[in-house]
């Protein structure tokens, strides 16, 4: 099988003369034009700027200078990363109108390294669903099938890569937020090893959780655009020491010898298409050469309730600052009203609960509900220490099982879902069942570690995807044994 690296073809082109970078930016807005009024990828067009942008780089050309491997070459970014003099709203109405100040440190790479930025694309409200149905705006739709979710909460992101709105897209993963939309798109999604890339000017969710992101056609492009965005920040304490890392180096599809782990009971329960597809994936590394091993992680299990304590009660913190006094909507300005329902002027306690009230959904509700709840007094060790506990026993786990001095693994196969792509409005009455969407995905962000997702056999029509794990730190191996399956 022979895949291609968009992100090397286009720039080959580019510098060969047989396309400019103006012209593969008009193409894209030509194609967004035409079709994202049934996607509804973006929520934001940045035209002006990636025009100038792309100028830019064919007067580089021009001149006879070298260009990078992404100059010119066109993307999108999830609409909770902020883009200097660019409208960043999250998903959410209580952002509607805030224009970010500043280049979040990703953003700040990928123009330095002269990539287009097409636009801003729809997520879930401040990035909370598995579905892009809770965008303020409109959901997204899957471009394999129009009736269908696109995953989430980076649907906008994926659609946009998979619906060839643009060559490559960044995302936001804190449970699952790049992979599985990745899979439901039938694209490739890379969440790195936390730390692996700033979240400086990413707005936060979940701070312990959250790790930026590509999703790509291609594991090489992944590869490309983990290089450019990957480093240490001093805006972010928790960044790495990583950058400067060339990750297509490592692409050379070898995996003999490689120990892949896989966990049997997780497929136990799989429907009989899926587990056919994860059969296949299985049976093409031991083509390759990769030694298969069976492995227990008893506390695994518990990681979906401790995610879900962990989560809520960061959000619970993060979202506080969203008050309608520092910026954003605030329910005075649309109203004209500084009186309340007494005809006395509001207090500051009611213009917050007002603005929080009208600005906020349903779903960023019942997450800062559960969060509150779970910290407040006589709850806190109940509830959110005990699940930080249980987080420490997983990461020990995972520690000891890619341990190599006591015959550990390299990497860990799953499914990344359980199902393909599930229809618009299915689980939308049922947030428990949109949250065991996730079910596969979240272990990584409970333990840090870096993950991918890349598209597997379709389930009939459908676009399905699997998830390699690899312990801190080691994404070579992940994008090497991703590589050599994606081009067997």
């Amino acid at each position: 099988m022979t895949i291609y690296s968009m992100i090397k073809n286009l720039h080959e082109k580019l510098i060969s003369g047989k396309t400019t970078a103006v012209k593969l930016a008009e193409e894209y807005f030509s194609h967004i034009a035409k079709k994202d009024k049934n996607i509804f990828a973006y929520l934001t067009l940045t035209k002006e700027l990636a025009l100038e942008q792309a100028h830019k780089v064919d007067q580089k050309i021009k001149n006879g200078e070298a260009i990078g491997i992404l100059e010119g070459i066109p993307g999108a970014i999830k609409d909770n990363l902020c883009v200097s003099g660019i409208r960043t709203t999250a998903g959410s109405k209580i952002l509607d109108n805030y224009i970010a100040p500043y280049d979040a440190t990703v953003i700040k790479n990928l123009k330095e390294a002269g990539a287009v930025i097409l636009g801003k694309t729809n997520l879930d409200e401040f990035a909370m669903g598995s579905s892009t149905e809770n965008s303020a705006y409109c959901p997204t739709k899957n471009p394999a099938d129009l009736k269908r979710v696109p995953g989430g909460s980076s649907g906008g992101s994926a659609a946009a890569v998979a619906g060839d709105l643009a060559v490559w897209a960044l995302g936001t993963d804190t449970g699952g937020s790049i992979r599985q939309p990745a899979a439901f798109c039938g694209a490739v999604g890379l969440k790195p090893t936390y730390g692996r890339v700033s979240r400086y000017g990413a707005i936060a969710m979940a701070s312990s959780l959250d790790q930026i992101g590509p999703i790509t056609k291609t594991v090489e492009d992944a590869a490309i655009i983990l290089s450019i965005i990957s480093g240490e920040d001093k805006m972010d304490a928790t960044s790495a020491q990583s950058s400067g890392k060339d990750y297509t180096k490592y692409l050379n599809g070898e995996v003999k010898e490689l120990k892949i782990g896989i966990v049997k009971k997780y497929f136990d329960n799989l429907g009989k298409e899926v587990k056919e597809s994860m059969e296949n994936v299985i049976a093409e590394y031991k083509k390759l050469g990769a030694k298969i091993k069976e492995i227990e992680l008893p506390y695994s299990e518990y990681a979906l309730p401790a995610y879900y304590i962990i989560m809520p009660c960061e959000v619970s913190s993060n979202l506080a600052r969203f008050d309608g006094i520092k910026y954003g909507m605030r329910v005075d300005d649309k109203d004209d009203s500084e009186m309340n329902s007494a005809g006395m002027p509001k207090t500051l306690l009611e213009t917050y609960l007002d603005t929080r009230k009208y600005g906020l959904g349903t779903e960023v509700k019942r997450r800062i509900m559960l969060g509150t709840y779970a910290l407040s007094s006589g709850y806190y060790e109940a509830y959110y220490l005990r699940a930080q506990k249980v987080r420490a026993l997983i990461k020990q786990e995972y520690a000891e099982i890619f341990n190599p001095s006591a015959d550990g693994i390299d990497l860990i196969l799953t499914p990344t879902s359980p199902t393909p792509a599930f229809k618009i409005g299915e689980k939308t009455e049922n947030p428990l069942e949109m949250y065991l969407a996730d079910i596969f995905t979240i272990t990584a962000n409970i333990v840090g570690i870096p993950a991918i997702s890349i598209p597997a056999e379709k389930v009939g029509q459908l676009p399905f995807g699997f998830q390699l794990m690899a312990k801190w730190f080691d994404e070579e191996n992940l994008l090497r044994a991703g590589h050599a399956y994606e081009t067997r």
